[in-house]
């Protein structure tokens, strides 16, 4: 038994498990540890937002679940026990995090977002050591995190459905359990199988070598251990550690519960001794080779390298170059890259499209982003290599010209058409849906360029009639967009300018992916336009991505990344939006997510304007 040596201090301590999970209780008991199981009360309503990262608040809600328990319990015995286990299991995908579905809805939106893609499941886990001294109650906390990535297959309506009326979902972090019927759903594990079930026993068996058999000075190893040591590895520590009655908690690896445990520095110290050399930094020299990764991409593109798979495929690299009119060693070289990169998979018969790259990166269908990354390769990459001037002379200097107009010609002003048109298409179904807008009998897309989400919403809502409000420069171009032929009935294409031309009327105005784009005043001028036109109890729905909020802050850097090189605009908090809507007579201020990227804001006309 891998834990037996440390078992063995705690056979005569009081231990105490503060939670009701079954697979935690079953995960601790198999590995020998005797407990008692105290429920904690801890009310999870923590502020996500209050948290740089996602496990910094799963490790405060494991972290109070435990002080809480040691409380109580010191408060009805008049003494605590010993030590007293908690844990949080969270998962979460683009920085957003998934704790239990509310209902079945929330368990489809749930395992929709994880649909097809990699996600984090993180636990924290803190240790609570506590002891009573004149009455008071005292305690050190040491604490930890368990990252595991798993990635769910591309998974059919009718299979999530069936999956969520079993009712498995509905006690589960992120709306499955790996351990039983949820397990269907996966295609892959990295890391700790158990942390995803709910525990990292790993992780959890080497903090308590740490703690309760810490080694002295003289006996420490030069060896870097990867996973639990064995078992004489165990022995020798004991053995070592032993002075009196025996090892206890070492105050080096246990901490007060406002502080972090101090990390101890880097190489040889004075006596010689060799520790640890610093992680090798993999993810960093990733994002230094990450223009290159990029670059191969737009190029696999540009030559429609997914097109003729996608039609063809799998092929020979001769078969695709003699295809694009391209070397068979060039060819060959950015095929193996696109399988490197997951966006092709290659097999006896030849190189083939990957799921991702058939749907997202072929130049037709509904899901394409074959324009967002013809936008992105020809006027991005343009700007962004002249980022230095940008960032010393201001965004207007990259690429010696203006930034913020990448429509300044017809073929710039259809190649950002056709990004944003991509763009769209991908979240449309979502931000239409993001709430109930059967309100509405009219609604207005102020900028709504292709009309995308005018199509949706017009689909999505059977009595709502749509206009489309965007420059005649741009409704010039709309029907290249839509070959079907002529458009629904109850969509409408209107030129004008919003800050010249009086607006539509309409019960509801939306701004989607608008106000980041301009400054201040213009927001300003832009919304006391909208709520002079939008009746008492009309609506407005603002759609952006807002910054730091309920997101770690990978989850906002495409939009920080933009900022970079936006001559004018700014991105706004959550509250920025709340507060710029309240400013121009729109009250009852609700907020959804659409997706991993984009927040929904929508408010009601008051039926006076502040």
């Amino acid at each position: 038994m891998v834990l037996s040596p440390v078992i063995g201090k705690l056979l005569h301590k009081r231990v105490v498990l503060a939670s009701a999970s079954p697979r935690r209780r079953e995960i601790l008991s198999q590995a020998g540890l005797r407990f008692e199981v105290v429920p904690s009360r801890f009310k999870e309503k923590l502020d996500k937002a209050a948290f740089a990262t996602p496990y910094a608040y799963a490790i405060e809600t494991a972290k109070q679940k435990a002080l809480e328990v040691a409380s109580r319990m010191h408060q009805k015995d008049l003494r605590a026990p010993d030590v007293v286990i908690g844990a949080d299991t969270i998962v979460t995908i683009g920085g957003l995090i998934l704790e239990k579905p509310a209902d079945k809805q929330d368990a489809y939106r749930m395992l929709s977002r994880l649909n097809g893609k990699e996600h984090s499941v993180f636990t924290g886990v803190a240790i609570i050591h506590c002891c009573s001294e004149d009455g008071q109650l005292d305690t050190d906390v040491c604490e930890f995190h368990e990252e595991t990535t798993v990635k769910f297959s591309e998974l059919s309506e009718d299979l999530l459905w069936e999956y969520i009326d079993s009712g498995e979902p509905m006690d589960k972090a992120g709306g499955y359990g790996i351990q039983a019927l949820g397990g269907m759903l996966v295609e892959y594990v990295r890391g700790d199988f158990l942390n995803v079930v709910g525990f990292p026993l790993n992780h959890f068996c080497k903090k308590l070598v740490e703690l309760y058999c810490p080694p002295h000075r003289e006996d420490v190893q030069r060896v870097k251990h990867d996973s639990i040591p064995a078992v004489d590895t165990f022995e020798i520590a004991s053995e070592a550690a032993q002075g009196d009655e025996g090892c206890g908690p070492s105050r080096a690896g246990v901490h007060g519960h406002t502080g972090q445990a101090p990390a101890g520095p880097q190489g040889p110290d004075t006596n010689g001794l060799v520790e640890n050399p610093p992680p090798f930094p993999s993810d960093l020299l990733d994002l230094i080779d990450g223009f290159k990764a990029s670059k191969a991409l737009f190029t696999a593109c540009k030559l429609k390298v997914f097109d003729v798979l996608k039609e063809e495929g799998p092929l020979k690299a001769v078969d695709v170059a003699r295809k694009l009119n391209a070397s068979v060693c060039g060819t060959g070289r950015l095929l193996d890259v696109c399988v490197a990169l997951g966006l092709l998979e290659k097999t006896d018969t030849g190189y083939g499209n990957t799921q991702l790259a058939s749907r997202h990166l072929a130049s037709e269908g509904a899901c394409s982003l074959h324009g967002f990354v013809a936008y992105n390769d020809e006027h991005a990459w343009t700007v962004f290599t002249d980022l230095e001037s940008a960032v010393r002379q201001g965004p207007r200097a990259a690429a010696g010209r203006p930034a913020e107009d990448p429509s300044q010609s017809r073929d710039q002003r259809l190649r950002f058409m056709r990004a944003m048109h991509g763009l769209t298409q991908l979240t449309a179904r979502q931000v239409a849906t993001a709430f109930d807008l059967s309100r509405f009998a009219s609604a207005c897309d102020l900028g709504g360029c292709t009309g995308a989400l005018a199509r949706e919403l017009a689909r999505e809502y059977p009595r709502l009639k749509v206009t489309v409000f965007d420059l005649p420069e741009v409704i010039e171009h709309v029907s290249s967009f839509h070959p079907e032929g002529r458009q629904p009935e109850r969509l409408r294409f209107v030129p004008g300018d919003f800050f010249k031309d009086d607006l539509p009327d309409a019960q509801l105005y939306i701004l989607s992916r608008i106000l980041h784009d301009w400054a201040d005043d213009r927001v300003h001028e832009l919304l006391s336009r909208v709520s002079r036109s939008c009746k008492p109890g009309g609506g407005l729905l603002v759609v952006e991505t807002a910054l730091d909020e309920r997101r770690a802050a990978r989850a906002s850097l495409p939009a920080a990344l933009n900022a970079l090189v936006r001559a004018q605009g700014r991105e706004r908090s959550l509250a920025e939006y709340r507060s710029l809507l309240g400013q121009h007579g729109f009250r009852d201020v609700q907020v959804a997510q659409a997706g991993d990227r984009l927040d929904v804001v929508l408010g009601t006309r008051a039926s006076s304007a502040p």
